[in-house]
């Protein structure tokens, strides 16, 4: 099994956003989740502001 890249999940928007572009007819929600949630995966973790250190 290999892991997965940030190129292949860009690679996967871009032939999702092509799809949805050749044909708007359709519904595309399931695609448009599955773009919500492969943004959130490129952008990475959320950044938390340090709290205070343990002494």
């Amino acid at each position: 099994m290999q892991a997965v890249t940030e190129g292949d999940r860009r690679k996967e928007v871009r032939v999702l956003l092509d799809q949805i572009q050749a044909h708007p007819e359709r519904d595309w929600t399931a695609a448009r989740q599955r773009l919500a949630t492969l943004n959130k995966l490129i952008a990475g973790p959320s950044r938390k502001p340090p709290g205070p250190q343990p002494h």
